[in-house]
């Protein structure tokens, strides 16, 4: 039996269920509560709630995010369009990724060794499809020029 959003209360909790299985940002907490049934003036309330309570932090959320997708490959570039489209505002997405303490040429270098097993392209057609690949997980076309010329600093 579904339950009904119809309170503040109601509203509070769902979304204290969300964010117990995993940092949510407050758009996207929003989204989930209204296909849910919630009113616009529920989840406000509940939200701005949360949020005074340190239980809703967008800054905890980015830092989880950003943390996970480095962690599953992805590139800067690749983490922060995808932290844009979930609705975070772009100088705090910034901000995070470079207090993030990533190694970003590091994380390029171990996709790249998992994906292509450490060998420089032979060709040129090798050469495109690592470049593409690696482009595409969002690391910096200038740092992946680089690896793939050797000429990466050890």
């Amino acid at each position: 039996m579904p339950v009904v959003l119809d309170n503040t209360a109601a509203v509070r909790h769902a979304a204290m269920d969300l964010l117990a299985r995993r940092e949510h940002g407050r758009v996207e907490l929003a989204r989930k509560l209204r296909q849910r049934g919630a009113s616009d003036e529920h989840i406000e309330t509940a939200l701005d709630r949360l949020s005074e309570e340190g239980l809703l932090c967008e800054a905890r959320y980015l830092e989880s995010f950003i943390s996970y997708r480095a962690r599953s490959g992805f590139g800067p570039q690749r983490i922060r369009d995808d932290l844009s489209q979930r609705g975070l505002a772009r100088a705090d997405i910034d901000q995070a990724l470079r207090h993030s303490g990533i190694d970003w040429r590091e994380g390029l270098r171990e996709t790249w060794q998992r994906k292509f097993a450490g060998q420089l392209p032979g060709d040129a057609r090798e050469r495109a499809k690592q470049m593409r690949f690696l482009v595409y997980r969002g690391y910096p076309m200038d740092l992946v020029g680089q690896l793939l010329r050797g000429a990466f600093d050890d």
